[in-house]
């Protein structure tokens, strides 16, 4: 018998494979479950509940990416688990990882890295083809590289708390590429709690507004910010990194060029 393969995640933690490649994945991401759907759909067998993309995806589903059924995913004997540091729990990774499954976890803060993380990921944890989508991202990114010179804007990404994009983050960089000079983008955290009055007293030229994690609506959300133009973004293409990177830069950019400006009083 062949021995098994140890390699290391974007952690550089060490993840021993066994012998053959992964025929049985459970994703806590959804955007990986997106990715791993759309380059070999037989290999999962469980997702998260908000593993939304594909629409189609028939796989059990084993709760939320902070509270996963732990039980439920060793029962159903994966080769593989993926996960983020970000978004995944580490005792619940380490409670699966002393059940004897192997845990892949990704740390992805940059669009470059997502690419060199997707690669790895897929080509060497999962053993599959490297898939077109993933050479279509990188070329619809190639030439989106403009000076981050233009409208200085904050990104809320939750309300009640307010909390926005600071430093170090995957989406910020996604917006700096587009244009946008983000204002907490040298703050100490990656996701500050700002006020309300403090978010106003920036005095920003321009509020990002994602439908995820939050899910601002033109009726909630933009109110906040009178006479500031708010642009309505999506947060798949914002925050995820899959398959859905092929029509990111279209898509943003469009909801970016496009704001508007509700003009009443703000409330918290």
């Amino acid at each position: 018998m062949a021995d098994p393969t140890v390699l290391r995640d974007d952690l550089d933690l060490p993840v021993r494979l066994g012998p053959r490649p992964p025929r049985r994945v459970v994703s806590l991401v959804p955007s990986l479950t997106e990715a791993v759907a759309a380059t070999a759909p037989g290999l999962l067998v469980g997702a998260t509940d908000w593993c939304s993309h594909p629409a189609d995806l028939a796989v059990a589903r084993i709760g939320g990416t902070k509270n996963p059924d732990v039980p439920g995913i060793i029962a159903l004997a994966p080769d593989l688990v993926l996960a983020n540091d970000e978004e995944n729990r580490r005792p619940d990774l380490n409670a699966l990882r002393a059940a004897g499954l192997p845990v892949w976890v990704t740390d992805i803060r940059t669009l470059d890295g997502a690419f060199r993380s997707l690669d790895r990921l897929l080509t060497a944890a999962c053993a599959l083809p490297r898939p077109g989508w993933l050479d279509q991202a990188e070329a619809a990114w190639a030439p989106v590289r403009r000076p981050p010179d233009g409208p200085r804007a904050i990104v809320p990404v939750w309300r009640r708390p307010w909390m926005v994009l600071g430093r170090d983050t995957f989406a910020g960089d996604l917006l700096r590429r587009l244009g946008l000079h983000l204002v907490h983008a040298g703050h100490a955290e990656r996701y500050p709690a700002v006020p309300l009055p403090e978010l106003l007293a920036c005095r920003p030229e321009l509020v990002v507004l994602p439908d995820e994690p939050y899910h601002f609506t033109a009726q909630d959300g933009p109110e906040a910010f009178p006479g500031v133009p708010a642009a309505l973004v999506s947060g798949r293409h914002l925050t995820w990194y899959g398959p859905s990177l092929v029509t990111a830069p279209t898509v943003l950019a469009r909801a970016l060029e496009h704001p508007f400006v509700r003009g009443s009083n703000g409330t918290s």
